[in-house]
Protein backbone atom coordinates (compact mmCIF):
# COMPACT_ATOMS: atom_id res chain seq x y z
CA UNK A 1 0.00 0.00 0.00
CA UNK A 2 2.98 2.59 1.29
CA UNK A 3 4.50 1.92 -2.60
CA UNK A 4 1.16 2.58 -4.35
CA UNK A 5 0.32 5.60 -2.33
CA UNK A 6 4.10 7.20 -3.28
CA UNK A 7 3.54 6.23 -6.97
CA UNK A 8 0.63 8.25 -6.73
CA UNK A 9 1.90 11.12 -5.07
CA UNK A 10 5.14 10.89 -7.57
CA UNK A 11 2.52 10.88 -10.50
CA UNK A 12 0.81 13.98 -9.13
CA UNK A 13 4.30 15.69 -8.22
CA UNK A 14 5.06 14.88 -11.99
CA UNK A 15 1.80 16.18 -13.86
CA UNK A 16 1.64 18.79 -11.57
CA UNK A 17 4.80 19.94 -13.31
CA UNK A 18 3.90 19.76 -16.39
CA UNK A 19 0.88 21.59 -15.94
CA UNK A 20 2.71 24.80 -14.54
CA UNK A 21 5.70 24.09 -16.32
CA UNK A 22 8.04 23.23 -13.76
CA UNK A 23 10.48 20.35 -13.55
CA UNK A 24 9.31 16.66 -13.72
CA UNK A 25 9.59 13.97 -11.27
CA UNK A 26 9.61 10.16 -11.37
CA UNK A 27 9.57 7.85 -8.51
CA UNK A 28 12.26 5.68 -9.61
CA UNK A 29 14.62 2.56 -8.58
CA UNK A 30 17.97 2.89 -7.50
CA UNK A 31 18.92 0.16 -10.67
CA UNK A 32 17.36 2.33 -12.96
CA UNK A 33 18.85 5.67 -11.91
CA UNK A 34 22.29 4.10 -12.07
CA UNK A 35 21.95 2.93 -15.36
CA UNK A 36 25.27 3.43 -17.36
CA UNK A 37 25.99 3.24 -20.96
CA UNK A 38 29.25 1.47 -22.98
CA UNK A 39 31.34 4.12 -21.37
CA UNK A 40 30.39 4.30 -17.88
CA UNK A 41 28.41 7.39 -18.55
CA UNK A 42 25.21 7.55 -16.72
CA UNK A 43 21.71 7.44 -18.49
CA UNK A 44 18.99 8.21 -16.94
CA UNK A 45 17.12 11.25 -18.40
CA UNK A 46 13.37 10.24 -17.76
CA UNK A 47 12.54 13.42 -15.30
CA UNK A 48 14.31 16.28 -14.19
CA UNK A 49 13.75 15.11 -10.41
CA UNK A 50 13.73 11.70 -8.96
CA UNK A 51 12.08 10.18 -5.70
CA UNK A 52 14.20 7.20 -4.36
CA UNK A 53 13.61 5.14 -0.88
CA UNK A 54 16.16 3.08 0.27
CA UNK A 55 18.32 2.31 3.95
CA UNK A 56 20.54 4.68 5.04
CA UNK A 57 24.42 2.99 5.23
CA UNK A 58 26.71 5.76 7.18
CA UNK A 59 25.99 8.72 9.03
CA UNK A 60 27.19 11.81 7.16
CA UNK A 61 30.05 13.69 9.21
CA UNK A 62 31.64 10.25 9.53
CA UNK A 63 32.08 10.41 5.54
CA UNK A 64 32.60 14.14 4.93
CA UNK A 65 33.66 17.09 7.03
CA UNK A 66 30.37 19.35 7.60
CA UNK A 67 32.21 21.96 8.88
CA UNK A 68 31.35 25.33 8.04
CA UNK A 69 34.04 27.77 6.28
CA UNK A 70 33.70 30.17 3.94
CA UNK A 71 36.51 31.62 3.15
CA UNK A 72 38.54 28.77 0.82
CA UNK A 73 38.52 30.07 -2.87
CA UNK A 74 41.03 27.56 -3.64
CA UNK A 75 39.58 25.37 -7.08
CA UNK A 76 37.84 22.31 -6.34
CA UNK A 77 38.08 22.80 -2.27
CA UNK A 78 34.45 22.98 -1.39
CA UNK A 79 35.09 23.44 2.12
CA UNK A 80 31.66 22.15 4.29
CA UNK A 81 30.37 18.73 2.51
CA UNK A 82 27.66 16.36 3.70
CA UNK A 83 27.03 13.10 2.18
CA UNK A 84 25.03 9.80 2.71
CA UNK A 85 24.81 6.69 0.51
CA UNK A 86 21.35 4.48 0.99
CA UNK A 87 20.66 1.51 -1.11
CA UNK A 88 17.36 0.06 -2.64
CA UNK A 89 16.15 -3.44 -0.99
CA UNK A 90 14.98 -6.55 -2.34
CA UNK A 91 15.41 -6.75 -6.62
CA UNK A 92 16.80 -3.21 -6.46
CA UNK A 93 20.14 -4.18 -6.23
CA UNK A 94 22.17 -0.73 -6.20
CA UNK A 95 22.42 2.19 -4.46
CA UNK A 96 22.58 6.07 -4.45
CA UNK A 97 25.06 8.93 -3.04
CA UNK A 98 22.70 12.30 -1.51
CA UNK A 99 25.41 15.03 -1.79
CA UNK A 100 25.67 18.56 -0.40
CA UNK A 101 28.46 21.64 -0.17
CA UNK A 102 28.85 24.41 1.23
CA UNK A 103 30.95 26.34 -1.38
CA UNK A 104 31.18 26.16 -5.14
CA UNK A 105 31.75 29.55 -6.03
CA UNK A 106 35.41 28.19 -7.00
CA UNK A 107 34.62 26.02 -9.68
CA UNK A 108 35.34 27.18 -13.04
CA UNK A 109 31.77 26.42 -14.06
CA UNK A 110 30.17 27.95 -11.57
CA UNK A 111 28.59 31.64 -11.16
CA UNK A 112 31.25 33.65 -8.74
CA UNK A 113 28.38 34.16 -6.16
CA UNK A 114 27.43 30.23 -5.89
CA UNK A 115 27.93 28.54 -2.25
CA UNK A 116 26.59 29.01 1.15
CA UNK A 117 27.97 31.44 3.81
CA UNK A 118 28.51 29.74 7.14
CA UNK A 119 25.03 30.59 8.27
CA UNK A 120 23.27 29.76 5.19
CA UNK A 121 24.88 26.06 5.27
CA UNK A 122 24.23 25.45 8.79
CA UNK A 123 20.95 26.28 8.00
CA UNK A 124 21.27 23.79 5.40
CA UNK A 125 22.60 21.19 7.53
CA UNK A 126 20.18 21.64 10.53
CA UNK A 127 17.33 21.13 7.85
CA UNK A 128 18.31 18.15 6.75
CA UNK A 129 19.61 16.59 9.61
CA UNK A 130 15.93 17.50 11.04
CA UNK A 131 15.00 14.49 9.87
CA UNK A 132 16.70 12.50 12.41
CA UNK A 133 17.81 9.42 10.45
CA UNK A 134 20.53 7.12 11.14
CA UNK A 135 22.37 3.61 9.57
CA UNK A 136 19.54 1.16 9.31
CA UNK A 137 16.65 3.51 8.70
CA UNK A 138 14.27 3.81 5.72
CA UNK A 139 14.07 6.69 4.17
CA UNK A 140 12.52 8.32 1.27
CA UNK A 141 14.67 11.18 -0.86
CA UNK A 142 13.38 13.63 -3.51
CA UNK A 143 15.83 15.74 -5.79
CA UNK A 144 17.74 16.82 -8.26
CA UNK A 145 20.60 15.28 -9.30
CA UNK A 146 24.07 15.14 -11.34
CA UNK A 147 26.70 12.79 -12.02
CA UNK A 148 29.94 12.84 -10.78
CA UNK A 149 33.07 10.40 -11.41
CA UNK A 150 31.12 7.18 -12.46
CA UNK A 151 27.76 7.52 -10.10
CA UNK A 152 24.52 9.38 -10.44
CA UNK A 153 24.28 11.46 -7.00
CA UNK A 154 21.32 13.45 -5.36
CA UNK A 155 22.16 17.14 -4.93
CA UNK A 156 21.17 20.43 -5.66
CA UNK A 157 23.12 21.29 -8.80
CA UNK A 158 25.60 23.57 -7.86
CA UNK A 159 22.31 25.63 -7.02
CA UNK A 160 21.81 26.91 -3.72
CA UNK A 161 18.11 28.27 -4.18
CA UNK A 162 15.17 27.23 -2.08
CA UNK A 163 13.48 25.71 -4.93
CA UNK A 164 16.70 23.28 -6.04
CA UNK A 165 16.83 21.91 -2.02
CA UNK A 166 16.59 17.94 -2.04
CA UNK A 167 14.44 16.36 0.69
CA UNK A 168 15.06 13.78 3.19
CA UNK A 169 12.41 12.06 4.60
CA UNK A 170 12.14 9.18 7.70
CA UNK A 171 9.65 6.47 6.68
CA UNK A 172 10.86 3.87 9.21
CA UNK A 173 13.51 3.83 12.28
CA UNK A 174 15.22 0.97 13.10
CA UNK A 175 14.38 -0.95 9.77
CA UNK A 176 17.92 -2.66 10.45
CA UNK A 177 21.52 -2.69 8.05
CA UNK A 178 21.01 -4.81 5.22
CA UNK A 179 23.38 -7.29 5.44
CA UNK A 180 27.01 -7.28 3.53
CA UNK A 181 27.48 -9.31 0.48
CA UNK A 182 30.20 -11.08 0.47
CA UNK A 183 32.19 -10.57 -3.16
CA UNK A 184 35.62 -11.39 -3.71
CA UNK A 185 38.27 -9.71 -5.61
CA UNK A 186 38.28 -12.21 -8.42
CA UNK A 187 34.43 -10.98 -8.56
CA UNK A 188 35.75 -7.00 -8.75
CA UNK A 189 38.87 -7.60 -10.81
CA UNK A 190 40.74 -9.50 -13.90
CA UNK A 191 43.33 -11.39 -13.84
CA UNK A 192 45.30 -8.83 -15.01
CA UNK A 193 44.39 -6.90 -11.77
CA UNK A 194 41.73 -4.62 -13.95
CA UNK A 195 38.72 -3.79 -13.02
CA UNK A 196 35.78 -5.75 -14.49
CA UNK A 197 33.52 -2.84 -16.30
CA UNK A 198 29.88 -4.49 -16.94
CA UNK A 199 27.56 -1.97 -18.65
CA UNK A 200 24.52 -4.11 -18.00
CA UNK A 201 25.52 -4.13 -14.06
CA UNK A 202 25.34 -7.37 -13.95
CA UNK A 203 28.73 -8.29 -12.63
CA UNK A 204 31.62 -6.15 -11.16
CA UNK A 205 32.18 -3.12 -9.70
CA UNK A 206 28.94 -1.36 -11.21
CA UNK A 207 26.41 -4.39 -9.63
CA UNK A 208 28.09 -3.51 -6.03
CA UNK A 209 28.29 0.28 -6.57
CA UNK A 210 27.07 1.50 -3.54
CA UNK A 211 26.01 -0.91 -0.95
CA UNK A 212 27.10 -2.55 1.64
CA UNK A 213 29.63 -5.49 1.28
CA UNK A 214 31.92 -7.41 2.61
CA UNK A 215 35.77 -8.92 1.54
CA UNK A 216 37.59 -11.99 3.89
CA UNK A 217 40.89 -12.77 4.02
CA UNK A 218 42.60 -10.34 3.11
CA UNK A 219 45.84 -7.82 4.20
CA UNK A 220 47.09 -4.17 3.57
CA UNK A 221 49.74 -3.68 1.03
CA UNK A 222 51.14 -0.68 3.08
CA UNK A 223 49.46 0.62 6.01
CA UNK A 224 51.46 3.55 7.01
CA UNK A 225 49.15 5.98 5.79
CA UNK A 226 46.95 4.69 8.56
CA UNK A 227 44.46 7.96 9.20
CA UNK A 228 41.46 10.11 8.74
CA UNK A 229 40.70 10.44 4.94
CA UNK A 230 43.69 8.14 4.16
CA UNK A 231 43.27 5.84 0.90
CA UNK A 232 45.14 2.49 1.29
CA UNK A 233 45.27 -1.08 -0.27
CA UNK A 234 44.35 -3.69 0.61
CA UNK A 235 45.11 -7.53 -1.42
CA UNK A 236 44.18 -11.04 -1.24
CA UNK A 237 47.89 -11.90 -2.19
CA UNK A 238 47.03 -11.55 -6.01
CA UNK A 239 44.71 -8.97 -6.74
CA UNK A 240 44.25 -5.29 -5.14
CA UNK A 241 41.91 -2.69 -3.87
CA UNK A 242 41.58 0.88 -2.52
CA UNK A 243 40.06 1.39 0.44
CA UNK A 244 39.39 4.84 1.45
CA UNK A 245 38.85 5.68 5.44
CA UNK A 246 36.44 7.63 6.57
CA UNK A 247 36.67 10.42 9.45
CA UNK A 248 34.85 7.85 12.33
CA UNK A 249 36.77 8.86 15.94
CA UNK A 250 38.06 4.78 15.97
CA UNK A 251 40.09 6.13 12.84
CA UNK A 252 41.03 9.68 14.50
CA UNK A 253 42.19 8.09 18.00
CA UNK A 254 43.53 4.67 16.64
CA UNK A 255 45.88 3.39 15.35
CA UNK A 256 46.63 0.11 12.85
CA UNK A 257 46.17 -2.91 14.46
CA UNK A 258 45.37 -5.52 11.79
CA UNK A 259 48.26 -7.53 11.25
CA UNK A 260 47.12 -10.76 11.02
CA UNK A 261 44.32 -11.57 7.61
CA UNK A 262 41.33 -9.78 8.23
CA UNK A 263 37.63 -8.99 6.76
CA UNK A 264 36.87 -5.26 5.90
CA UNK A 265 32.71 -4.43 5.48
CA UNK A 266 32.29 -0.96 3.56
CA UNK A 267 30.15 0.73 0.94
CA UNK A 268 31.35 0.17 -2.52
CA UNK A 269 32.26 3.45 -4.31
CA UNK A 270 33.66 4.73 -7.93
CA UNK A 271 35.43 8.30 -7.69
CA UNK A 272 37.21 8.56 -11.01
CA UNK A 273 37.10 10.42 -14.20
CA UNK A 274 37.65 6.70 -16.17
CA UNK A 275 34.45 5.79 -15.74
CA UNK A 276 34.66 2.06 -16.23
CA UNK A 277 37.19 2.15 -13.26
CA UNK A 278 37.98 3.97 -9.96
CA UNK A 279 35.92 1.50 -7.70
CA UNK A 280 36.94 1.31 -3.87
CA UNK A 281 35.43 0.42 -0.30
CA UNK A 282 34.74 3.23 1.66
CA UNK A 283 34.85 2.51 5.30
CA UNK A 284 33.99 5.39 7.68
CA UNK A 285 34.88 3.76 11.18
CA UNK A 286 37.09 1.20 12.75
CA UNK A 287 36.04 -0.15 16.63
CA UNK A 288 39.75 -1.41 17.02
CA UNK A 289 38.44 -4.96 17.54
CA UNK A 290 41.96 -6.60 14.75
CA UNK A 291 39.63 -8.54 12.81
CA UNK A 292 37.06 -6.58 10.70
CA UNK A 293 37.77 -2.76 9.46
CA UNK A 294 34.60 -1.69 9.29
CA UNK A 295 31.84 0.45 11.42
CA UNK A 296 30.43 -0.64 14.53
CA UNK A 297 27.18 -1.00 12.96
CA UNK A 298 28.19 -2.84 9.66
CA UNK A 299 30.01 -5.35 11.71
CA UNK A 300 26.84 -6.14 13.85
CA UNK A 301 25.12 -6.33 10.72
CA UNK A 302 27.96 -8.64 10.10
CA UNK A 303 26.09 -11.75 12.12
CA UNK A 304 23.06 -13.78 10.91
CA UNK A 305 21.79 -14.94 13.72
CA UNK A 306 22.12 -11.46 15.37
CA UNK A 307 18.37 -10.43 15.01
CA UNK A 308 18.38 -7.62 16.93
CA UNK A 309 21.71 -6.45 15.72
CA UNK A 310 23.18 -5.59 19.46
CA UNK A 311 26.54 -7.29 17.95
CA UNK A 312 25.94 -10.51 19.95
CA UNK A 313 24.22 -13.77 19.25
CA UNK A 314 22.77 -14.73 22.12
CA UNK A 315 19.49 -15.98 24.38
CA UNK A 316 17.49 -12.95 23.30
CA UNK A 317 18.13 -14.19 19.48
CA UNK A 318 17.23 -17.43 20.29
CA UNK A 319 13.91 -16.39 21.75
CA UNK A 320 12.70 -13.87 19.07
CA UNK A 321 13.61 -17.10 16.67
CA UNK A 322 11.01 -19.25 19.05
CA UNK A 323 8.12 -16.58 19.10
CA UNK A 324 8.65 -16.68 15.14
CA UNK A 325 9.08 -20.77 14.73
CA UNK A 326 7.16 -21.86 11.44
CA UNK A 327 5.31 -18.76 11.24
CA UNK A 328 4.38 -17.78 7.29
Amino acid sequence: MKSSIVSVVALGLALAGIVRGGPSVAQVSHTEFQAVDQTGEQTYKASDKVILEGIVLNNPSDMLDPTADDTITETFNISGQWQIYFQGEGDDHAGTAVWLGQLYSNLPWVEPDGGYSNEEFIAELNRLNAAQFSPGDRIRVTGYFLSYKGKLNINEQHNKDPDHDFTVELLERGVGLPRPEVVTLDELKDDSDSFIFDPNRQRGGEYHQARLIKIEDVNFVDANDWGPNAELMITDGTKTLPVKLGRGNGIYAGSNNLTEPFDVIGIMDQESFDLTGGYRLYVMNYDGNGSILATREHRMANKPGDTNMNGVVDFVDLARLGEDWLKD
